[in-house]
């Protein structure tokens, strides 16, 4: 499963080592492949952010981790998309919102259980002290409500990273709203747009929107969290747009030892450090005036530091490793969904190690002793990228092995489905003509009474002319 819509296989299916047959497999383009390799290493930093890594490293990461993924979005925006916009919402309906909802209930049926582990206790939380209760009936209705109409209610310390599921749906929507817009004043003022002239657009308009928002404070109604991260999204989104117009006309196999582009590379990575010290910043929440002006700056600096990275592996011909990043970057979407899951199963190591209280395994997001000192980041790390995709690949074998997949389109299938919406399709006109026909009704026997009074008026008047008297 993949986040982004694009005609290449890398992205739709797990990547296959280059040296695979093509009767079996067509080959895949090199350049593509670095783009999975670049959201493996994005996901590796998201993980990296919430291991209780040292503090520079934490702030290192910060500035780009999630803005990558943002910016790949964007970069992978055809114009076709636009065109055929109902099948690009349909897509990210599937691909973002759909997950977003399985998951995000399946922690909510499960919260309760965890505290009889301790995984959850309300004793520990998170660094700032706060801690999860169970939730009575009325928090499980709230939560739920939430979880399906708003996109919010995910249970903060397991699904604490389900907001990105939100920020990218409604960000690509806005995004495909303003595309749609500029390429209708462009109609309007008979000018061709040319597509970077688009993102440019889109760019600006979400540069103005999110000031307004960081100077007066404001909210965007009925977004959770204020709609800061869906506007910066879009933002990203419309800088990867940009980026991909100029970046798919070079040839990266000669580009990529290029002095100029080397520099470059060099002076992304010189900023991230800098700033990291001097202006850290994150995709959060708060509509901070710096946040504003760093992010935007940070992500794109990050994405081509990475970018480059992710060629360069490609390209000399790592393989082993080449493709074992491939591999978890075709896969991001599970590691970004239970990578804080699997920390715990380090927790406990810890806490075992340690001789810690037993209930110090429901910190948030790792053990706060030693956290930011020691060297358990590391098994955090590889405990939070390996474990999710450990457990995918087993159950994928399991349901392979004993044929425990259940076959939708036997159960439900194609002529029973249409059968379906017909009746469907059916009662809803039936209901709208009926509607319509009341609706009718009353309003012809309101202008007839109508039509009377204003005869028996004028009657009225007309019987007391003081003319005629």
């Amino acid at each position: 499963m993949d986040l982004f819509d694009n005609d290449n296989t890398i992205f739709q299916q797990p990547s296959q080592p280059a040296s695979q047959p093509a009767a079996t497999a067509a080959p895949k383009p090199s350049h593509d492949r670095a783009f999975a390799i670049c959201k493996a290493l994005a996901i590796i930093c998201v993980v990296i952010s919430h291991s209780g890594a040292p503090g520079i490293l934490n702030h290192f990461v910060f500035q780009f981790h999630v803005p990558v993924f943002f910016l790949c979005a964007g970069y992978f925006f055809k114009e076709k998309h636009a065109a055929e916009w109902g099948l690009f919402v349909e897509r990210k309906f599937t691909r973002l919102y759909l997950p977003f909802l399985r998951w995000s209930l399946f922690f909510l049926l499960v919260h309760n259980l965890w505290f009889y582990t301790g995984l959850l206790n309300e004793e520990f939380g998170n660094a700032a002290g706060g801690v999860l209760h169970p939730y009575d009936w009325h928090a499980f209705g709230q939560r739920l409500w939430s979880i399906v109409f708003n996109m919010s209610g995910y249970d903060e310390f397991f699904a604490g990273a389900f907001w990105f599921f939100r920020a990218l749906f409604v960000g690509s929507l806005l995004f495909l709203l303003c595309y749609k817009l500029t390429e209708r004043v462009g109609t309007a003022i008979k000018q061709q747009l040319s597509p970077a002239t688009i993102g440019w657009s889109i760019a600006a308009m979400m540069v103005l929107m999110s000031l307004w928002q960081c100077l007066d404070g404001l909210k965007m109604t009925g977004v959770a969290q204020g709609g800061f991260r869906e506007l910066q999204g879009c933002l990203l989104m419309a800088g990867g747009y940009v980026i991909a117009q100029y970046d798919r006309r070079v040839d990266w196999h000669k580009w990529l030892t290029n002095k100029w582009l080397v520099c470059s590379v060099v002076a992304c990575l010189a900023y991230l450090c800098v700033s990291s010290y001097f202006f850290p910043t994150s995709m959060g929440h708060a509509a901070r005036l710096s946040q504003w002006v760093a992010l935007p700056i940070a992500g794109v600096a990050g994405f081509g530091f990475l970018l480059w990275v992710s060629r360069m592996i490609d390209v000399k011909g790592w393989r082993w490793l080449a493709d074992g990043l491939a591999y978890v970057g075709d896969r991001t979407l599970y590691v970004f969904a239970f990578h804080l899951l699997a920390f715990r199963v380090v927790s406990i190591l810890k806490v075992s190690l340690l001789q810690l209280p037993w209930n110090m395994v429901g910190c948030h997001t790792v053990v706060h002793e030693g956290e930011g000192k020691d060297l358990f980041f590391l098994l955090y790390i590889v405990a939070g990228v390996a474990l999710p995709l450990i457990w995918l690949a087993g159950y994928r074998a399991l349901v392979d092995k004993y044929g425990l997949r259940i076959d939708w389109a036997r159960i439900f299938n194609k002529t029973v489905g249409n059968r379906v919406i017909q009746i469907a399709a059916h009662v809803v006109v039936t209901v709208v003509r009926f509607v319509a026909r009341v609706v009718r009704t009353v309003c012809r026997w309101l202008w007839n009474n109508l039509t009377s009074f204003v005869h028996h008026v004028k009657r009225i008047f007309a019987a007391t002319n003081t003319r005629e008297e």
